[in-house]
């Protein structure tokens, strides 16, 4: 079994997070393909991101609670057993309307690696130090956007899109076996009472009654709903817009996520030097250029991919800044209630950005404005809302 500190199991936990980027990622160059061979619209097959951001936000509800009762491994292990089963649904689709429905699923099993590597980060650390664990697992976590984009385009070039998911199964099945065999239990103390509608909406209570808890949530929720902007807009403007080939939108998007990986190893270097609140506020800096950078290119015409890339990429590195900062700050209040403070986090955090992804689909015409107004927008947001819980976060951190 794995050891608490070692970083084989910051390395498993950041595999397990890697599974909603993974496989939202992936098939990213696959969307126009996808739409020739199902007869499918633009915004159908946009509606097969937006159906896993919405099975991804609601399947968080359940999970953290659950295993504060029963424990973490077993439930992780049955979420990732039902992400495979749904992988295969998706790899089997005959129509758009299966697909999107398999998407669904296959977001229900997914968001159990998110929710139950949070908590057992909260298991075993608190405060900066688990800032500072959640900054590694991002770092490392930040591979899977940087690959994923690459790969699908391989794979899609090679054997097309059907392939990609027919991957995904197999790295759930290995999943499975890996925690199995080597992942330790975390939970030294299951909650008393059964898990029941009633029990969850009181922990669900307390948590969202904490204002820290709440301004860290905005914050959060705030960047992490200008990358799904990115993530439902890019593969259509990159490609029908700027025209770009799958496997070169492969490496475009991998570009912009390489920003991720380095605010994330950053923030692991500075947490315990400037504290949580001071790589937040760097973060949503850099949240607010990178967004501001986006619309000043869409305003003077620029051609080039990179004039899009560059930009996304100053955001995602305040996206890898703020991210596990703010998990942490949420948190480190709640030792006896870290899983249903994650699924609260990850359900609302999740839901803006389904939100956010659905809208930038929508309006997505012959023009990138909306992907660079919603990416410009969630930033400033971000850095605003920095500025103004200040107070409140302090007065959270005393108590």
């Amino acid at each position: 079994m794995l050891r608490p500190g070692t970083f084989a199991l910051t390395a498993l936990l950041a595999a397990l997070s890697a599974i909603g980027p993974l496989t939202t990622d992936m098939y990213l160059p696959s969307l126009p393909d996808i739409a020739r061979q199902l007869n499918a619209s633009t915004a159908q097959v946009q509606f097969t991101i937006s159906a896993y951001l919405i099975g991804f936000a609601v399947g968080q509800i359940f999970y953290g609670p659950v295993s504060d009762r029963h424990g973490r491994k077993p439930i992780l292990m049955m979420a990732i057993a039902l992400y495979c089963v749904a992988s295969l649904a998706c790899a089997l689709s005959t129509s758009i309307e299966m697909l999107i429905v398999a998407r669904l699923f296959q977001a229900l099993g997914g968001c159990g690696g998110i929710v139950l590597t949070r908590a057992i980060v909260r298991d075993i650390y608190s405060g900066a130090r688990a800032g500072r664990e959640l900054s590694m697992i991002a770092a490392v976590m930040a591979l899977a956007p940087v690959l994923a984009p690459i790969a699908g385009g391989v794979l899609q070039t090679a054997f097309g899109w059907r392939s990609v998911f027919y991957t995904l199964v197999a790295a759930g099945i290995a999943g499975v076996a890996i925690v199995w065999m080597v992942l330790p239990e975390t939970l030294k103390m299951r909650a008393a009472e059964p898990v029941s509608a009633s029990s969850m909406l009181r922990s669900y209570r307390i948590v969202a009654r904490n204002p820290a808890y709440l301004a860290y949530l905005g914050i959060t929720s705030a960047s992490y709903a200008g990358l799904f902007a990115w993530i439902s807009g890019s593969a259509f403007v990159l490609q029908d817009l700027y025209v770009l080939a799958p496997f070169d939108f492969g490496v475009a998007f991998a570009l912009g996520s390489i920003g991720y990986m380095t605010g994330s190893a950053l923030a692991a270097r500075m947490v315990v030097r400037i504290g949580v609140d001071g790589v937040l506020g760097m973060g949503g800096c850099a949240c607010a250029a990178g967004g501001l950078g986006m619309v000043a290119a869409v305003a003077l015409g620029l051609t080039s991919s990179l004039s899009l890339v560059l930009p996304i990429a100053v955001y995602l590195a305040g996206l890898g800044m703020v991210l596990p900062q703010g998990i942490a700050g949420a948190l480190t209040p709640f030792p006896e209630r870290a899983g249903a403070a994650s699924s609260l986090f990850g359900f609302v955090q999740q839901s803006i950005a389904a939100l956010c992804g659905a809208v930038v689909g929508a309006l997505l015409g012959r023009s990138a404005w909306p992907l660079a107004a919603a990416v410009a927008a969630m930033g400033c947001v971000t850095l605003l809302l920095w500025l103004m819980t200040q107070r409140v976060r302090r007065a959270g951190a005393k108590h």
